[in-house]
C-alpha cells in the first residue's frame, strides 16, 4: 500500500516573500508537493513561481497541476521543466493536460480543437518531453510537431525524467495516463457551465475508471499513484458532515438536476467534508478500497491537521 502524499495549490497572487513563507509552511506541515495551475487567469505563472518555491525549501517537491499543453511548444517546455528540476535539485513533478478552458483559447485567438485532437497533441508532447530529457539527440515528427536531432538541454536531475502526472475522466486520456504517466489524476469529466459529471464522482464511477486504468496499464498498474481532489463543492472541516452533505446534495439537484444523496457524497473520493477524525478515516478508506493515496487540496491550512496525521503513513 502506497503511503499518503498530499499536494497543495499555490496559485494565489502574492509577492516572493509571501510565497516563500507559504512554501516553508507547507513543508513544515508535511505536504509532499506544492503546485500551480496553468491558466491565463488571476494566478502566478507556474515556472517562475515554482523556481521561487524551490529556492525557499529543502524537501518540498514542486509541480504543475496541470500545464495546458497547447500554450507552449514542447521543446520550449522541456527546457523550462528541466531547468526547474536542476534548480530544485530534482524535486519537479510534471502535471500536463490537453487544455479544456475554451474561453482562454478564444481570448488569445488560439484554435480550440475537438477533444481527441487536443489529447493526441498532448500525447505527442509527452513523447517529445521524454525524448528531450534523454541522453541522445531526439527526432520526432507527426501532424502536430517536428523535432530534428535536438539534444535537449539542460538534462533533468531525475532520471530518466521527472515523474509525470496526467489526468482526466474519459477513457482515451486515462489510457494514455495509464501507459505514460507515473501519477494518474482521476478527474471527473466536465459538463456544461463548469460543472463536473456527478456520476464520475460516485463510487461506481470511480471503480469503473480505475478498471480502465488497470486494463491499460497492465503490469505497471501497481507502480502508478492515483490522485483525486475535491471536485464536488469546497472542502469543509465540520463536526456536522451529514448536514453539510445534505446541503450540497440539494444544491447539486437544484442547479444541475443531479440525483444524489448525502451518503453518496460522503462516500465520494471527491468530497472533502467532515471532521479531522472523519477525513482521516475517509482517506484511509478510499486508499483501502481504490488504491488512492495522493490527495490535492486548494486550501493549505484547512487540511493541515489531516496532513499532519497521515502524510507518509
Amino acid at each position: 500500500m502506497r503511503p499518503f502524499r498530499f499536494i497543495a495549490d499555490a496559485s494565489r497572487i502574492v509577492d516572493a516573500r509571501t510565497l516563500a513563507e507559504d512554501a516553508r509552511r507547507a513543508e513544515s506541515i508535511g505536504y509532499s508537493v506544492l503546485v500551480l495551475g496553468d491558466h491565463l487567469l488571476e494566478q502566478l505563472a507556474p515556472v517562475p513561481a515554482l523556481a521561487t518555491i524551490a529556492s525557499a525549501t529543502e524537501r518540498l517537491r514542486i509541480g504543475t497541476f496541470v500545464l495546458n499543453n497547447d500554450l507552449r511548444h514542447p521543446a520550449v517546455l522541456a527546457q523550462d521543466l528541466a531547468s526547474l528540476d536542476v534548480l530544485s535539485g530534482g524535486r519537479l513533478e510534471i502535471g500536463i493536460g490537453a487544455g479544456w478552458n475554451k474561453d482562454e483559447y478564444e481570448a488569445i485567438g488560439l484554435g480550440f480543437d475537438p477533444p481527441l485532437a487536443r489529447i493526441e497533441r498532448m500525447a505527442a508532447a509527452v513523447a517529445i518531453l521524454k525524448g528531450l530529457f534523454a541522453e541522445e539527440p531526439f527526432t520526432f515528427r507527426d501532424e502536430h510537431y517536428a523535432i530534428t536531432a535536438l539534444d535537449g538541454q539542460p538534462k533533468p536531475v531525475q532520471r530518466p525524467h521527472p515523474p509525470f502526472l496526467i489526468g482526466g475522466g474519459g477513457r482515451r486520456i486515462l489510457t494514455i495516463a495509464a501507459q505514460e504517466a507515473d501519477i494518474v489524476g482521476l478527474a471527473p469529466r466536465a459538463v456544461a457551465d463548469g460543472a463536473v459529471a456527478i456520476a464520475d464522482c460516485l463510487t461506481a464511477g470511480v471503480a469503473e475508471r480505475i478498471a480502465w486504468i488497470r486494463h491499460a496499464a497492465g503490469d505497471r498498474f501497481e507502480d502508478l499513484e492515483l490522485n483525486v481532489y475535491p471536485a464536488v463543492g469546497r472542502m469543509i472541516v465540520t463536526d456536522h458532515a451529514r448536514r453539510e452533505a445534505t446541503v450540497l446534495a440539494e444544491r447539486l439537484a437544484s442547479r444541475y438536476g443531479a440525483d444524489v444523496g448525502p451518503n453518496d457524497l460522503l462516500e465520494s473520493p471527491y468530497v472533502f467534508i467532515g471532521s479531522v477524525d472523519g477525513m482521516v478515516e475517509k482517506f484511509r478508506g478510499i486508499r483501502d478500497r481504490f488504491g488512492i493515496s495522493s490527495l490535492t487540496t486548494f486550501d493549505l491550512d484547512e487540511l493541515a491537521p489531516v496532513v499532519e496525521r497521515l502524510a507518509g503513513s
